[in-house]
Parts: C-alpha cells; structure tokens; sequence
C-alpha cells in the first residue's frame, strides 16, 4: 500500500537502510524498514480503518495517542523577537530510552537538515528539526483523530519531503499536505528565521486550516482547534473537559505564554518542558497533565490514549532552539525526561508486575544533561 507512493529517492533510502543492517547481521528486509518508518501511522490510523471497512470481529477500540508538548512564539514573546521553539517527545520508555540519534542530513538535492529521532527513520518521527533555508519545525499528535486515505502518500514521507525541500513556510504546507494520506495527523508548528514569522498548520485529512503570526506564540499540546476538524475528523474530543491531558497542559502552557511575555528565551524553554504543574489539581507533581509528561506516575492513565494506570510511557526528550541557533544549524537536546529525573526499569517492574511483559525490552532511561548539537559535528 505505502511502496507505490513512496518518492523514488526515499524508496532508494529506505533500501539502503536495509541494506546497511543486514551488512551488519541485522535481519531486517525494505519491508521491515518501511514498516518502521509507518510505526505511527500504520496501527493507529490504518488500522482502525481496515477494521471497520472488513467489519472485523471483536476487533480492539483504537485511537490515535496524543505524546508530545510543545510551543513556538515570536516578537514581543520573546528576548530579542527571536523565534524560540520547544517540544518533547512522549512515547513508551521501551522505544523512548533509545530515542538517541541525532540525524545531520545533507542530501544530493535540497537543504540540509538537522533533526533528532530513533535508529532507521528517514524523517524525524517526533518531527523536531531545522532547515538550512531557515525553517525550524516541529508538532504535536491531534488526539482521537479519526481518518484515513489508502491512495494517499505516508506521512513519514510527506514530512521528510516538506523539510528536505520547503524553502518558506509557504513550501511547506503545500508539500506536507500533498497526498496527504491522513496518517499521523497533526498539529504542526513551523517558524522562518528569515522573516520571524510563525504559522500552525492543524493537519487532519478534510480539514487543515493555517494560522500564522510575526508577534505571538502557537502552543500545542495534542488538542485540535479548529471546530470543524473537532465535530469531523475525532472522535468527540471534549473541549470543556480540564481534566485531560490535553486540555490541562493546555492551561498550562497559555498561563506559561502570558506569565513570560517578552521573557521567553531557550533557558525558560528548557524549564517549561521539565514543568510539573497540574492546572486541574493545582498541585506540582508529575502526571499525564503535566507538561513533562509522567504515564507511569499516574494511576489514571489517560483514558483518551487508551494508556492503563502507570502505563510506563511519558516524555522521553527534550528539544529547544531559537533564530540564532537555527541560523547555525544547532539545537539543545536532552535524552530522557525533560525534568531531568531518571526511569528506573528494576524498581517500576517490581511495583508493576502488570507490565512485566515489558521486561525483555525496557531498559533505564536515564536522564542526560542538556546538549548542544550542530551540523558538521562527530561522533
């Protein structure tokens, strides 16, 4: 389904990632890498397609996760008028501990990009890069997003493309919704250092409405916007309801904006990502409402995901950058959560021995201090 629309120069890159790895042992085909390549898209936004087209028995309730928080503001938000950018990445421990790679890509054709990801992607996935044309992108998940096109290209290659070839933010919209396959639908943040303008693309499948801004900020934090995409394109989404995980780190990062009005710089980023404020208790400790998000300190999980009480998932990096980074091709990373606390595998199986099933992969996840990375470096 995805290989005939797949662009013949990523076609030829997920082969030579195949190729790379059976080089040295790995017993893994092209089928294997495309398939990790669609890990996203595939089992939460096919699926649930396929299941209902073949009116499939028994067949499980599956939604696309929210994971991820994130900001981009501009002008008087921030020390300088300088862009400042944010996001971590949420996903299970077990794939999240060896979300490590940081990908300096210098393609035959189109711009340079620096992005951060898991082992045999060619795009970033969690989608937190820059661009030597002066594009800084990232995004968040739309919650309980609901559509699919099996004509359409995967997303995995939209947003590669959208990065390796976009020269504006005006190129990257047109790009990133071309053939839009409706897999992986989000919310996406992008910011050109040239000009200092920022936009929010809210990229559903029907509906993919546009905002953009040279003095504001754009937050995200996995909640759709648009009215039109919330009663369509998801499975009713609650707006009104503060008590999700969504809706409270929304709170949150609205109060983050207005609180540091002309402040925001790449050190209060950092802060903001490892914040453990919980707008609905009022408490300060981490949970699924905060925004460094903590599954596996929750005992309610988050019922919209699907995640089971202290499912061991939350934030698994952190990633911020600014004009004057971007315009050097760096960015500030961390490995583990973002507040800097560590993930302790032995410890949560013993107290959790729901997820010991999880023991032959999870591993610690420690958290490693926050690093500066720039194009042309070495390993």
């Amino acid at each position: 389904m995805f290989w005939p629309h797949i662009d013949p120069e990523y076609q030829r890159e997920l082969d030579g990632i195949a190729k790379g790895a059976q080089s040295k042992g790995a017993k893994l085909d092209v089928w294997d890498i495309v398939a990790l390549n669609g890990s996203i898209e595939l089992p939460s936004y096919y699926v649930p397609w396929l299941n209902k087209r073949e009116k499939a028995m028994n067949a499980p309730h599956i939604l696309p996760e929210g994971h991820c928080s994130a900001f981009i503001a501009t002008g008087s938000y921030t020390k300088g008028a300088k862009i400042v950018a944010a996001h971590n990445n949420w996903s299970g421990y077990a794939d999240g501990e060896r979300w490590t790679v940081m990908f300096d890509i210098k393609p035959e054709h189109g711009h340079r990009m620096i992005m951060d990801g898991e082992p045999g992607v060619i795009t970033s996935q969690d989608d937190f890069g820059e661009t030597d044309a002066g594009l800084i992108i990232t995004e968040t998940t739309i919650t309980q997003f609901i559509g699919w096109n099996p004509d359409g290209k995967p997303e995995f290659v939209r947003s590669r493309k959208a990065m390796q070839y976009a020269n504006s933010i005006d190129d990257y919209v047109a790009i990133i919704k071309e053939g839009n396959n409706g897999g992986y639908a989000n919310d996406w943040l992008i910011g050109d250092r040239n000009t200092g303008e920022i936009a929010y693309l809210e990229l559903g499948l029907k509906n993919t409405p546009l905002w953009r801004t040279k003095d504001g900020y754009f937050i995200s934090s996995n909640f759709p916007r648009d009215p039109a995409l919330i009663k369509n394109e998801t499975e009713g989404f609650d707006t009104a309801n503060t008590s999700s995980s969504m809706n409270a780190r929304h709170i949150t990062w609205e109060r983050k904006m207005a609180e540091n009005k002309g402040q925001i710089d790449v050190n209060l980023a950092q802060a903001f990502l490892g914040n453990h404020e919980d707008s609905f208790t009022g408490k300060t400790a981490p949970s699924t409402r905060t925004l460094c998000g903590h599954t596996d300190a929750d005992p309610k999980g988050v019922p919209e995901w699907g995640d089971a009480p202290y499912d061991p998932e939350g934030a698994v990096t952190g990633k911020v950058t600014d004009s004057d980074l971007a315009g050097n091709m760096s960015l500030i990373a961390r490995a583990g959560h973002p507040c800097g606390e560590d993930f302790l595998a032995g410890p949560f199986l013993a107290k959790h021995a729901e997820f010991s099933y999880l023991k032959p992969i999870l591993r610690d996840m420690k958290a490693e201090p926050w690093t500066q990375f720039t194009a042309n470096e070495k390993p």
